[in-house]
């Protein structure tokens, strides 16, 4: 009588026992700890502005910057409120800032098109020009760019810090969104072209839309940039009616006397509307960073 043999199975290996997220060694609660402390560290001068916002000077006198306020004090928050017309020089700082980051995006897009997608010849020259005026100082274009504005007309208006900031911001932005878009995939845009696309057309129809992500974060970013800047505010802006929220912080301290108490409070009042503006566009600029790193 025959005898069928089967092949004898093959050894199955034993599946590796998952591992939760949460249980991963010692190493990743060392560096969570790290991480909450560095923040808890930087969130130290905060506490103590807020600290001093709602003290009295002679309470800031008599127990120093560290100790709890004996009593509610908001006579600095109305102080810095009406001296220096908080209401005008808000809308001054969004004016400028706001003006600045639309410009800003716009001409780093159209300059990074160019560069990126059109192959101007020198391309890699012009990406570097642009890289080394993102090191120059601020300092050292102080007296230039004074001189320009005196010469042209627009000292001590609002617009010349809007050309100059969207100048700057765009400096940077050209230099990222060039290197972005050499690796735009050629395809779509061989595409556009068969179907008779323009470079126009392609611009807005095609890099625009897979490019909008990036595009908001520096939005955002040069937004809270412009609106913390201080030297060339100071030195472009000399009317009380142009001038910009830091600029009329740094009013409140005299030579050889400042209002502590009312220079916190100022300066908690003028920290709250770019913290709201981040709050508000946090979705946005966890997305376009999300779908920068995916790209």
């Amino acid at each position: 009588m025959a005898v069928m043999l089967t092949p004898s199975a093959a050894p199955v290996k034993p599946a590796r026992p998952v591992r939760d997220r949460h249980h991963r060694g010692v190493s990743r609660w060392v560096v969570l700890v790290l991480v909450l402390l560095g923040a808890l560290v930087m969130l130290v001068p905060f506490a103590f502005m807020l600290l001093n916002a709602f003290k009295s000077p002679g309470d800031y006198s008599s127990s120093g910057p560290l100790s709890w306020p004996t009593e509610f004090y908001t006579k600095g928050l109305r102080t810095y409120w009406t001296t220096v017309n908080f209401p005008l020089k808000f809308w001054n700082s969004a004016i400028i800032a706001g003006s600045v980051a639309v410009l800003g995006v716009a001409v780093s897009l159209l300059n990074a098109y160019a560069l990126g997608i059109g192959r101007v010849r020198g391309r890699l020259w012009i990406v570097g020009l642009f890289l080394l005026a993102n090191m120059l100082p601020q300092e050292a274009l102080i007296y230039p760019l004074y001189y320009v504005a005196k010469q042209v007309g627009l000292y001590n208006t609002q617009l010349s810090v809007i050309i100059i900031f969207t100048v700057i911001q765009s400096a940077f932005g050209t230099y990222l969104l060039a290197s972005v878009m050499s690796t735009f995939p050629r395809s779509l845009l061989e595409a556009a072209a068969l179907d008779g696309a323009g470079k126009w057309t392609v611009l807005w129809r095609v890099v625009f839309p897979n490019l909008r992500p990036t595009l908001a974060v520096l939005l955002i970013f040069f937004f809270i940039w412009t609106w913390n800047e201080f030297l060339i505010p100071l030195v472009m802006l000399i009317d009380n009616q142009t001038q910009t929220i830091p600029v009329a912080l740094a009013s409140l301290q005299g030579d050889r006397l400042m209002d502590a108490p009312t220079t916190n409070a100022g300066a908690l009042i003028s920290l709250v509307p770019a913290i709201l503006f981040f709050l508000i566009f946090q979705r946005t600029l966890a997305r376009g960073i999300t779908a920068g790193a995916e790209k």
